[in-house]
């Protein structure tokens, strides 16, 4: 007997809770989406001729008492301000075409395929319009909006006008050959129907001419050409004409003489041009030789190596093969007891950490012996097991356990190492030995900033050191200079006996390296201007990095009369970036932020270190701006996350173990240690020979005037673009001396000054330390009747 089969009762979700718009309320929105698509026509379009007079209801709009001049009263205001005020400008009227149409789709039951096209293509078009009218009409940006005048301001910052006007013809391709399908056969048809069009009425059939009495037959007379029926006529010796009837006309053919080949032809040969070598800067080189600029310190000499020490055990890593065969059987013993079958096990020795690379078995999921991490390092009784699933670039899976006895790498084995002594690079830095012992070098300038983070005592200090180890016995004083800043006042002042070498300060400074955290801001900011000004250098010389300008510098090619030189890189190292952030915010961000966007190319590098590496001192906009991060160990994953965007830094053994990315693969590396008694020895080796006869100065920056004294309002002396700024600070509603040199493109003390006279005319509050100072007036209208009020 069969079974009866129990029919499950439909759930009540099934029942009746369908999102499936019922016709009736189809018809309800379709009419409403058209009603409101004609509403927002008539206010955008209003809104041109009364958002003056509008503006200032804007926050007034409970009041029932105030009435606007749109069309749509304070609702038309509001709304018209929002999408062409705050939007796209006139490119807005494309939403209302949208909306109309949306709501006819509903109101007669189309289908939802062409409205969903219709809506991508609409969303591309009021994008491209907002943007080439920010473009085209940088002057009036109520006709692109905020919106297009933004991104074509933010676009032309990275490309220039010419990328700009680029891109936008890029997207009008686009839009021409994807929407209208357009391509580049289109004009050449166009072209040959007009051509041919002249042949269109000689479709005829083959034929041959024999003598002069039918070629004007098979011609119209129209389009007879004179000087065949003159050359037919003259010489009867002559081949026949043949006429090929085609879709695309005819053609002529007229065979060649055999007399042709008989006449000689002479090619005359032309002289290649002479290159004129005689150039001013090539006998330059000629009698001088290249321009050294190691020429002042000649006699400097470098570090020697004897000045590191060799720590630990000579001779290199001792293999322990009863740790490793303990080891493998506790690894493979583990994953056996969660079937997990291991085909081959090979082994990679660290001087810290030895690699086990295993290749499962068929069919084992690689998440299955991820999970297992724990339970590994359980049966190892080890700190620090990490697991690598898969290795990239490699078919296997990595489980790195640390050695019971590690090897101390010592600065010496790194910098006496043939691949950091024959590294071909601007700025070689050796940080230490990988898994598989090897000399991990890299190269600053390619970095081209560097972010440093980890717990206390993991050895942020001692790869700081590292670093400036490796440059100085790489680079001449003249070649590399160093800005150093030191809130600990502690790390890094045994770094002061080769100021006159190495270091860059301030003019008027006392101590080269800085702990005051006023004088870092005044620096970074000096900074800036110097950035500032090797760019109008670069752009003189008609070259597009450092290394190309010093190359052209060398070779005779600059002018030092019209202020050329040899530009050393500057390296900016800040050794606590956590108190610097806690003390003056954006001051100090800010700055470091436009250095790390744009300093590159002009050879300032960024070396940042932290203990706290936290989202609020490791913010976005400096992430974006350091792809090359190291992490020491750090305590929780989270802290691993904020550094390398990756957990592992958490797994980590202390002691200068450290994970190194560069934006791709992360590596792990044992720093190498140099400690405080080698680096005293080095700076004590530099220090007592020939120096400059100060260190290298850095541009003067002066800081605006905090003390809240009367400011002077002469409006004969404000700056011609004062008028701008302050159009810019309103619409914005943001007064800060770092927008109006992004909007303008201004300088830093320029933008300055012009803060100070917007703040003497009363459009800007008076400073406030690392917040935004207050935009006192609301709007343009306003604005322009304070402006109006001061002539008076």
């Amino acid at each position: 007997m069969a079974k009866k089969v129990k029919k499950s009762k439909p759930t009540a979700t099934k029942k009746g809770r369908s999102l499936k718009l019922s016709k009736k309320n189809k018809i309800i929105l379709g009419s409403l989406l058209m009603l409101f698509s004609i509403a927002l026509f008539f206010s955008f379009v209003s809104f041109y001729f009364t958002w003056q007079a509008d503006q200032s209801l804007l926050s007034e709009f409970s009041d029932r008492n105030e009435e606007a001049k749109n069309l749509l009263n304070k609702f038309g205001a509001a709304i018209s301000h929002f999408f062409v005020y705050k939007g796209f400008g006139l490119a807005s009227l494309i939403f209302t075409f949208l909306f109309f149409i949306t709501g006819l789709h509903l109101f007669l039951s189309l289908d939802k395929k062409g409205l969903v096209r219709k809506w991508i293509w609409g969303l591309v078009f009021i994008i491209w319009i907002s943007i080439t009218l920010g473009f085209f009409a940088e002057k009036r940006p109520l006709l692109g909006g905020i919106v297009g005048y933004e991104m074509n301001d933010f676009l032309q910052d990275y490309t220039g006008k010419i990328g700009v006007f680029l891109l936008l013809l890029f997207g009008l391709t686009i839009i021409l050959v994807r929407l209208f399908q357009f391509t580049p056969e289109d004009i050449i048809v166009y072209f040959k129907q007009k051509s041919n069009s002249l042949a269109t009425d000689f479709k005829r059939k083959p034929a041959t001419v024999t003598d002069e009495s039918n070629i004007e037959e098979l011609l119209p007379e129209e389009e007879v050409a004179p000087q065949i029926i003159d050359t037919y006529t003259h010489k009867k010796d002559i081949p026949p004409l043949e006429l090929d009837d085609k879709d695309d006309g005819f053609k002529i053919e007229v065979a060649k003489s055999e007399e042709v080949d008989d006449i000689a032809m002479e090619v005359e040969k032309i002289k290649e041009e002479v290159e004129d070598t005689d150039l001013l800067s090539n006998k330059l080189v000629e009698d001088f030789g290249e321009f050294d600029p190691t020429l002042e310190l000649g006699n400097y000499k470098f570090p020697t190596i004897e000045l590191l020490d060799q720590h630990g055990v000579g001779g290199g890593i001792t293999i322990n093969q009863e740790e490793l065969e303990e080891n493998k059987n506790k690894i493979v013993e583990t994953l056996r007891n969660y079937k997990i079958g291991i085909a081959q096990i090979k082994a990679t020795i660290g001087p810290t950490v030895t690699l086990y690379e295993i290749v499962p078995e068929a069919g084992v999921r690689i998440s299955k012996i991820k999970n297992l991490e724990d339970d590994i390092a359980l049966s190892l009784a080890a700190l620090g097991i990490r697991i690598i699933a898969p290795i990239p670039g490699k078919g296997t899976i990595g489980i790195e356990v640390p050695n019971k006895n590690a090897t101390i790498v010592s600065m010496r084995s790194v910098i006496a190492s043939p691949k950091f002594q024959k590294a071909e690079m601007e700025l070689p830095i050796a940080f230490g030995k990988t898994i598989s012992n090897e000399t991990f070098v890299v190269d600053l300038a390619k970095m081209p900033h560097l972010l440093m983070a980890g717990a206390t005592g993991q050895g942020k200090s001692v790869g700081l050191n590292a670093v400036l180890t490796s440059l100085l016995y790489k680079k001449h004083p003249a070649e590399v200079k160093f800005v150093l800043v030191d809130p600990k006042k502690v790390e890094l002042t045994l770094f002061n006996k080769i100021e006159r070498h190495y270091l860059a300060k301030l003019p008027d400074v006392e101590e080269a390296i800085i702990t005051d955290n006023t004088k870092v801001i005044n620096t970074l900011n000096s900074l800036c201007i110097e950035m500032d000004d090797r760019y109008e250098l670069l752009k003189l010389a008609m070259v597009r990095n450092i290394k190309e300008y010093n190359t052209k510098f060398k070779a005779r090619k600059l002018n030092p009369n019209d202020g050329h030189k040899f530009l050393p890189y500057i390296v900016l190292v800040i050794d606590e970036f956590a108190d610097l952030i806690m003390t003056a915010g954006k001051e100090v961000e800010t700055p470091i932020a436009r250095l790390a966007q744009l300093a590159r190319a002009i050879g300032i590098h960024l070396i940042i270190a932290t203990q706290r590496p936290s989202v609020n001192v490791i913010t976005g906009i400096i992430k974006a701006n350091f792809p090359a991060r190291i992490a020491f160990r750090v305590t929780s994953k989270i802290d691993s996350r904020t550094i390398l965007d990756a957990q592992g830094a958490d797994q980590l053994i202390g002691r200068g173990d450290m994970l190194f990315t560069q934006g791709n693969d992360v590596t792990r590396i044992q720093c190498a240690f140099v400690d405080t008694p080698e680096v005293a020895k080095i700076t004590e080796y530099i220090g007592s020979q020939r120096a400059y006869p100060e260190a290298h100065l850095l541009p003067e920056y002066v800081g605006g005037d905090d003390s809240g004294t009367s400011l002077d309002n002469d409006i004969s002396e404000r700056d011609a673009m004062f008028r701008d700024a302050a159009e810019v600070i309103v619409v914005a509603q943001q007064g800060s001396a770092s927008l109006i040199q992004r909007k303008l493109k201004l300088g830093y003390n320029r933008a300055g000054r012009i803060i100070d006279q917007l703040e003497a005319a009363g459009i800007v509050g008076s400073f406030e330390g690392s917040k935004a100072r207050q935009v006192l007036v609301p709007d343009m209208y306003a604005l322009d009747q304070l402006l109006e009020n001061e002539k008076k």
